[in-house]
């Protein structure tokens, strides 16, 4: 696969090969994103090698910022053009999502908590991130009073931001009545309310932060510095890349079984014997990768 250039194409001659779902509260915010700070990256395109009425080029990776381009009005987006076939294109194409990472929300708030530190406003860390004032100033919020519990769950999906700040600025003796309004108002609901609870009954008898661990109810607790922080994020961020890489290699591997498998069954004396053995089956999602389907 050669490299050729950077140029603007336009969005309609592109044909999206290996198409994904997505969910709308992530493509919303990719298209603010891009109407707010610009494209980061641009997409990446190879010749399209299928034919399709009206398009010159395959999608090989970035349909979620294709789309959101295509719905803020733009006719034409940045892409990196490279030269790969049709096979090479499904496999960059998988590769990318298998090895997409979830620890963004770990280097977000990291760098968010340098920027506090080298004295930029949260209207000032919104501009350069593409995030609301609001989001930053939360975030920071809870990084510089030490509420490193609250900021994992808000990092793993597990409670809103609007809701860690609540619990933050509560007292202990009115958690309950906050958290009655957050169910009535169905703000928490289902798992995410008994997380919540869990996560404020673990705060109250263990401290804001893991290291800690209370003599009492309500035994006193050390401040918590900036760089303790950040080490265990460093720490947390450190543990994903390397879940990263052992889905790399994974993914690898199943590429190279469904290239062989591929392979294999064009072979009639192979087919013969798996029929002589009653071996005429496979797991439905590896079928689906040998056959094509999606």
């Amino acid at each position: 696969m050669k490299s050729r250039s950077v140029e603007m194409i336009e969005v309609a001659k592109i044909h999206v090969l290996n198409p994904r779902v997505r969910s709308k509260r992530i493509f919303k915010g990719i298209a603010e994103n891009i109407m707010n700070v610009g494209l980061k990256r641009p997409i990446t395109i190879t010749p399209c090698h299928n034919k399709v009425p009206g398009k010159d080029y395959d999608l090989v990776c970035g349909q979620g910022r294709l789309e959101a381009f295509e719905a803020c009005g733009q006719k034409h987006i940045p892409a990196i053009i490279i030269d790969a076939n049709e096979e090479d294109t499904l496999v960059m194409s998988l590769v990318e999502n298998c090895a997409r990472t979830h620890h963004r929300a770990v280097d977000l708030m990291q760098g968010i908590g340098l920027l506090r530190q080298q004295g930029y406003t949260a209207e000032e860390i919104g501009s350069k991130t593409g995030l609301s004032a609001d989001y930053v100033a939360g975030i920071v919020h809870l990084l510089e009073t030490g509420e490193e519990r609250l900021v994992t769950a808000v990092e793993a999906g597990h409670i809103p931001l609007t809701t860690a700040m609540q619990i933050a600025n509560t007292p202990d003796e009115e958690m309950q009545r906050m958290l009655r309004e957050l169910y009535e108002t169905e703000q928490l609901s289902g798992r995410k309310l008994m997380i919540a609870k869990k996560l404020i009954e673990t705060r109250r008898s263990s401290g804001k932060a893991y290291h800690e661990r209370g003599s009492g109810k309500y035994a006193p607790r050390r401040a918590v510095t900036a760089n303790e922080v950040l080490k265990v994020y460093k720490k947390e961020a450190d543990r994903k890349r390397l879940l990263t890489r052992k889905a790399e290699v994974v993914s690898s591997n199943l590429l190279f079984i469904t290239e062989a498998l591929k392979s294999l069954f064009k072979e009639d004396h192979f087919m013969a014997i798996l029929k002589a053995e009653g071996l005429m089956t496979l797991p439905k999602p590896l079928s689906y990768l040998v056959h094509g389907k999606d």
